[in-house]
């Protein structure tokens, strides 16, 4: 596996201060369209936008803010795996862990009550022939809306040594597979920070044994739509890499390592992937086509 090297980044450029999550709750965005994604291929609809009724749910056309405590019809949420996915799933492919990967929790909300705009993160993690995988471990990370991550045993780099950052564990968090194989987490849409465009990290372990570890990512339509409108998001001004030149995936590669995204009724997004792990460790594995760095 490839490791990150933080002295490849600038760190002075993820100084991001706690004090961003009081800023103001304003609504504000332009409408974006639901990504549809399955196994390897991608389907964007209008990028514009529009409302999207898709399984009975009504896009109010603006996303909410307030974190995970403003999801408040998440019962009522559509299963966007309800069409299947056929009987071949194609593997996906391994990309660095990164220097951020820190102690988790055993939690589905991974939010700890930060502000952001609320987003479910649904998998399902099946084998190549689409076989459901239970009892499989989702371990997620990822970074704050003003581009931080959490944790005191995670490098500086990572937390750019803020006191709140290093003393939270917030958007880390671990989750088994339930017979169907699937796993969900509650958490907020990441920040950016400089050199990566916005991205989850993923660990998925069966047996306690480590099958994939990888990185997923945001349509870039999505990303600008949240940075430049979205309240937290929009006072940090224009990110500096996207999914067209971030130095992990190729900007041919990134379309199958796309969350699919769907605006909820309460204005929450989820986000869902299926994640197709090897059937044995004896089976070779992939890597995302990629600059090799992050």
């Amino acid at each position: 596996m490839k490791s990150e090297n933080p002295q490849d980044l600038p760190p002075k450029a993820l100084t991001r201060r706690g004090m961003l999550r009081g800023i103001g709750l304003t609504l504000a965005a332009v409408p974006i369209g639901k990504l549809l994604m399955a196994c390897g291929g991608s389907e964007t609809d209008d990028p514009t936008g529009g409302t999207d009724t898709d399984g009975g749910v009504t896009d109010p056309g603006v996303w909410a803010t307030g974190g995970t405590a403003a999801m408040t019809a998440a019962s009522s949420y559509p299963d966007p795996f309800a069409a299947g996915l056929g009987t071949v799933c194609a593997l996906t492919c391994e990309s660095t862990l990164g220097p951020c990967y820190a102690t988790t929790v055993d939690r589905k909300d991974i939010s700890e009550g930060h502000d952001g705009l609320p987003v479910r993160l649904a998998f399902l993690i099946v084998d190549e022939t689409c076989k459901p995988i239970p009892n499989a471990t989702v371990d997620i990370w990822h970074a704050a809306p003003e581009g931080l991550y959490s944790g005191e045993d995670a490098s500086d780099f990572c937390t750019s040594g803020d006191e709140v950052a290093r003393a939270a564990r917030w958007f880390r968090g671990v989750q088994t597979t339930d017979a169907s194989g699937r796993a969900d987490f509650d958490t907020c849409f990441p920040g950016w920070y400089s050199s990566r465009t916005i991205h989850i990290h993923f660990t998925v372990r069966v047996g306690g044994q480590e099958f994939v570890t990888s990185q997923l990512f945001f349509d870039d339509t999505l990303n600008d739509d949240i940075v430049n409108h979205q309240p937290l998001y929009n006072t940090r001004g224009a990110r500096d890499t996207t999914n067209a030149n971030d130095n992990v995936v190729s900007a041919e590669s990134v379309g199958n390592y796309l969350f699919a995204t769907q605006r909820m009724a309460d204005g929450a997004m989820l986000a869902s992937k299926t994640l197709i792990i090897r059937s044995s460790l004896a089976n070779e594995q992939c890597a995302i086509p990629g600059g090799g760095g992050g």
